[in-house]
């Protein structure tokens, strides 16, 4: 038998500090709930979680237990320790190692939550629990590999037992309860996909890794990568000692946690970063404590800090704020008062100023703000002190001119969020991509789960028709088989695969979009989301609306070249026929729905919501609104994009998602910029006499 090959030394990983903390400080407080480390491929990300492994501490069991009991806690003992310990038996006890527990993406979820031991069900005849991956997660840490990759029945498996701590299975005639505490750690890359809301808030902390930008870094890696290639275990040994070290703190700082104090001044600066950072639940504030605790005794101190907090909060919050809030910051509410001040100091000189305005030759106010919402065909001329209401008055002409137009260029273009795209329903479906995962009827595709066959099985689970029929061998006359399997025990597999969608753009393209170069904006927020489309396989297409017509200036298609070339040449300019573009849209996507009952039809909606032409002779914005309620219930997956910028908002767009049932985004919503400098820059802590 060969020797298993060392692991690459942690602490002979070259650089990514906040990582190795991460995962340091989940281990000292097991109650931070674990990390998601989230980055480009080649950053040691799977590297660094295996090679912790060898510096995890050890914890006392019960021998003999599969799940790894703690011997001084009842209340988390399993049923049969519980059983032993209730019958006044005495425990055997042992020192075991902390270990780390692959959860592989292609794990089915019997092999997960456990099943039906089959061999004792032959042999005896009797049900016997078979435990899984989870029962020997207990106490440990399970380690997710490509954890945006994983199955829905799987994701649901870990949320429901992260949540509660407990394993219930009910499955194959087996009702088995067990503890399960777990450090969760996830490793991804976000190329291929995001994470479901509620399993990314399971995750305490959030690492954010790319690769490091420093030639002589690069070169060390190499050089140690090189070295370790060579001889593994000499290079191992070279480590031994920087490990050790880290071994060392982990125990100590493990053993300092539990004499930790946080006063309330503490508590409450954590729950107000939480409030400024936006975040939703109380979990954000929990963890920004639990990881300060952690922080302090791996430094060898009792006390919070509010250097900890800060520390802290980089950690627990850039996956849990919803959208970055406004920056204020202490200066600027100071500001605000100062501005206050000021404006009632000068309050009378303003009057005195209104009324020599009264009196003298120039327009007086009120006729002014008359003059702002004159027609097109008044020429009217403002002061040069007026640009503002200047600009909003063009905004105006501009959505109602039918003769002028323009082509922007594209505007910057940049990494967009994840949409959540998905299907709306569970049928099974053909086809290939990377951007949804859907139940297949196909023979490929990851087997997650079997079922009970409807009609002839095509593609039989031969593990769980093995656990139906192993009951009753004893019964059944087997007429020299092995093994006896009748009709009635057969089990079908379910399958899952990733595949693309098809997303019809439904643009805005009046001249309401040509004000203050939003329309830039816009073709940059939607070349981007063509370049996601691209990457995850999906086809596109774009309908245009402007003027009194909503023209499709490109039919469905993989190509991202032609995509561009449309957009590029899309003129800006006339009114607005909303309702009509919506209606367009919804006809094009059900032309291909026909045509391919296997896609997944998604129609992104690109607009400020300002209809003010119709196509039936109703109020314009009436009739956007019944033709989205229309389009609600079709089985399309509806996104709206508000492009609406102006000072006064009319929330016109964010109406007619709520009829779409659509997902509303704002266009700087779209971005998915870097949060960790957002965090640094934006939350502001308090000064030192909150501890005072």
């Amino acid at each position: 038998m060969r020797n298993k090959k060392k692991l690459y030394p942690f602490t002979a990983i070259v650089g990514q500090k906040t990582m190795k903390k991460a995962l340091i400080l989940n281990v000292i407080n097991p109650n931070l709930g674990g990390v998601l480390i989230k980055g480009e491929k080649g950053t040691a990300k799977s590297t660094a979680v295996r090679a912790f492994e060898e510096l995890l501490p050890e914890k006392d069991e019960i021998e003999g237990c599969i799940f790894g009991c703690d011997p001084y806690d009842v209340s988390s003992m399993c049923d049969i320790c519980l059983e032993r310990y209730e019958k006044g038996e005495e425990f055997s006890k042992k020192k075991g190692k902390m270990k780390v527990i692959d959860l592989p993406v292609s794990a089915t979820e019997d092999r997960v939550v456990g099943t039906l031991d089959i061999e004792h069900a032959i042999k005896k005849g009797e049900k016997k629990f078979e435990p899984g991956i989870l029962a020997m997660a207990n106490r440990n840490i399970l380690y997710v590999d490509e954890v945006n990759l994983l199955s829905e029945s799987i994701v649901n498996a870990i949320l429901e037992v992260s949540q509660s701590g407990i394993n219930h299975v009910e499955r194959e005639g087996i009702s088995f309860t067990h503890d399960c505490s777990f450090v969760l750690i996830g490793t991804m890359n976000p190329e291929e996909g995001g994470l479901r809301p509620q399993l990314l808030d399971r995750f305490g902390l959030y690492v954010d890794v790319v690769g490091s930008e420093d030639l002589n870094e690069r070169v060390k890696i190499i050089k140690r990568r090189i070295e370790y290639e060579n001889d593994p275990l000499l290079f191992t040994n070279k480590w031994k000692e920087e490990d050790e070290k880290i071994w060392s703190k982990i125990e100590k700082a493990r053993e300092l946690i539990l004499d930790v104090k946080v006063s309330e001044d503490a508590m409450k600066l954590a729950s107000e970063i939480s409030l400024r950072a936006n975040c939703s639940g109380h979990r954000a504030e929990i963890v920004i404590v639990e990881a300060a605790k952690a922080i302090a005794v791996l430094d060898g101190r009792k006390n919070i800090t509010i250097e900890d907090l800060k520390e802290a909060s980089e950690l627990a919050l850039p996956h849990r704020m919803r959208d970055i809030p406004p920056n204020v910051s202490e200066s600027e509410e100071e500001k605000e008062d100062e501005n206050n001040e000021e404006d009632r100091q000068d309050q009378g000189s303003s009057n005195e100023e209104l009324e020599n305005q009264e009196t003298s030759d120039e327009t007086p106010l009120e006729e002014e703000q008359e003059e702002e919402f004159q027609d097109d065909n008044d020429d009217t001329e403002y002061e040069d002190d007026e640009d503002d209401n200047r600009e909003d008055t063009d905004d105006m002409n501009n959505s109602q001119s039918s003769d002028e137009e323009s082509i922007d260029k594209i505007g910057d273009i940049f990494k967009v969020k994840d949409l959540d795209i998905k299907p709306l329903d569970r049928r099974k479906r053909k086809g290939s991509g990377r951007r949804s995962i859907i139940k297949t009827g196909e023979l490929q595709g990851r087997y997650v789960r079997y079922t009970f066959p409807k009609g002839k099985p095509r593609d039989i689970a031969f593990g769980a028709t093995l656990r139906a029929a192993a009951l009753y061998q004893s019964s059944r006359d087997k007429n020299g088989l092995a093994l006896a399997i009748r009709e009635y025990d057969l089990r079908e597999k379910v399958r899952e695969k990733r595949t693309g969608s098809t997303i019809l753009f439904v643009v805005d393209a009046s001249g309401s979009m040509g004000a203050q170069k939003r329309m830039e904006a816009v073709k940059g927020a939607i070349m981007s989301l063509l370049t996601d489309a691209y990457q995850k396989r999906d086809s596109v297409g774009m309908v245009a609306f402007r003027k009194e017509e909503a023209e499709l200036i490109l039919g469905i298609t993989r190509s991202v070249d032609l995509a561009h070339k449309k957009l590029e040449e899309l003129p800006t300019g006339g009114k607005t026929p909303l309702s009509l573009g919506i209606y367009r849209g919804y006809k094009v996507l059900k032309a291909a729905i026909k045509k391919d009952p296997d896609i997944i039809p998604v129609m992104v909606l690109v607009t400020d919501g300002r209809g003010n032409t119709s196509f039936q002779g109703k109020d314009p914005h009436k009739e956007a609104l019944e033709v989205a309620e229309k389009i609600a219930s079709e089985g399309i997956q509806n996104i709206v994009i508000d492009t609406e910028e102006d000072y006064i908002k009319l929330h016109l767009a964010e109406e007619i998602a709520m009829c779409m049932n659509a997902n509303y985004y704002r266009l700087e919503d779209l971005r998915a910029d870097e949060i960790f400098t957002f965090v640094k820059n934006s939350i502001n802590f308090r000064k030192a006499s909150y501890f005072s």
